[in-house]
């Protein structure tokens, strides 16, 4: 049997897969710890657990528009005018199955075939592949630790060619936790409007950010990139929604109108219960994201005080999102109890068999002398299991 030669190229989440693998041991009975998953490990507030458990009581709790419905999407424009200063009508917004949904429906909608992709590495895992599926081709820029991993205007400028249909920005970011500029937004929102190239703004993680940084919406800074900018937003992080699987994006109407009829032939609408749960989210209290992230800040400035205190690992400080990028290059080469560590795979492998801890591979993100590590777990979490890779290390 021949299945599709484009789509058996596709590679499975290395993040998702790290993360089923230290389940099954923990269901095993093995004390696993796992910095894998980027999964708050809070509760979905109770105003948001409420409004659902209303509507699956009292209903309606049929189909809805498959592009999402009339009042979450205008509660969305709300959000967007009150956090980002930006002005969208509902008929703008595509309301999805989560972040990844919406990631496929966006390059699906804007790619052919022989379109080029901008990707700064290290990139999301989905990044990538969401391109390949809409038969397009991701274009990699290595972005350097000295440059706390955000894209130079100069690297951008060279990678650009008459292929060239769109950048992905993510801030802050997943794996890094970069926070672009104001400066560096208004260089990349001047190249992709001189050049007439699409911005993909994945905002996901814009409530999560530190040390008095602030997150600017590239789509913000007028209306020329405004136009040429796709947001990419949703309920997971924020609102510790993340088994709800509501994503949405913002843009320009004749891509949301692409969007919205591709989803409609793909999933129809998003669960229905789960839109009227994010209204409120979205409208109702809001001091649990304080509350979250306020713990998340305490958890990542033990994690990098401890990173930098163990032998020949270190990592530089992240602005936002909940991941630390631990450089592992000293130990490159090296051989630990018989195996030879060749790259972050075998670092990971030799970690967890060793030391129950469990970590993604910087590789899964194009940065391979590196490893992510989630502080989306509790600080007990984050303390054992750094004292077990000190352990280890050093004997």
């Amino acid at each position: 049997m021949k299945l599709s030669e484009k789509n058996l190229k596709i590679s499975p989440s290395v993040t998702l897969t790290i993360d089923a693998k230290s389940k099954q041991m923990r269901a095993e009975g093995i004390d696993v710890i796992s910095f894998g998953v980027g999964e708050p490990d809070f509760q979905t507030p109770d105003n948001i657990k409420r409004a659902a458990i209303e509507v699956i009581e009292n209903g309606p709790t049929g189909y809805t528009a498959a592009a999402g419905l009339p009042e979450l999407k205008k509660a969305i424009c709300e959000k967007l005018l009150r956090d980002n200063d930006l002005s969208y009508n509902p008929e703008n917004i595509i309301v999805s199955n989560g972040g990844k949904h919406s990631l496929y429906n966006i390059f699906q909608a804007i790619c052919n075939p022989g379109d080029e992709v901008i990707i700064p590495t290290p990139y999301w895992v989905t990044y990538p592949e969401s391109v390949k599926m809409a038969d397009a081709t991701p274009v990699f820029i290595e972005c350097t630790e000295e440059n706390e991993f955000r894209l130079k205007k100069s690297d951008l400028l060279a990678a650009i060619t008459p292929k060239t249909k769109a950048i992905v920005l993510n801030s802050p970011s997943n794996p890094t936790g970069s926070v672009y500029t104001r400066e560096e937004l208004e260089d990349i929102a001047e190249i992709a409007v001189k050049n007439n190239i699409l911005v993909v703004s994945d905002e996901i993680y814009e409530k999560l950010v530190y040390d008095g940084e602030k997150h600017i919406s590239i789509a913000s800074l007028n209306e020329e990139i405004k136009e040429r900018t796709i947001i990419l937003n949703g309920m997971s992080k924020a609102y510790a929604m993340t088994g709800w699987r509501i994503g949405y994006t913002a843009s320009a109407l004749e891509i949301a109108k692409v969007m919205g009829n591709i989803q409609s032939h793909a999933t129809s609408n998003p669960n229905t219960i789960a839109q009227y749960a994010s209204i409120e989210g979205l409208r109702g209290d809001q001091s649990t994201i304080e509350e979250m992230k306020k713990a998340f800040d305490e958890r990542r400035k033990y994690m990098i005080h401890r990173i930098n205190q163990i032998k020949d690992l270190s990592c530089i400080a992240p602005k936002g999102a909940f991941y630390v990028m631990m450089n592992i290059s000293k130990w490159i080469g090296k051989e630990i109890k018989g195996h030879k560590i060749n790259n972050s795979i075998d670092f990971a492998e030799v970690l967890l068999e060793n030391t129950k801890v469990a970590i993604v591979p910087g590789a899964a993100f194009g940065a391979d002398n590196f490893m992510r590590l989630s502080y989306a777990t509790s600080l007990e979490n984050i303390k054992e299991g750094l004292n077990r890779i000190d352990d280890f290390l050093n004997k």
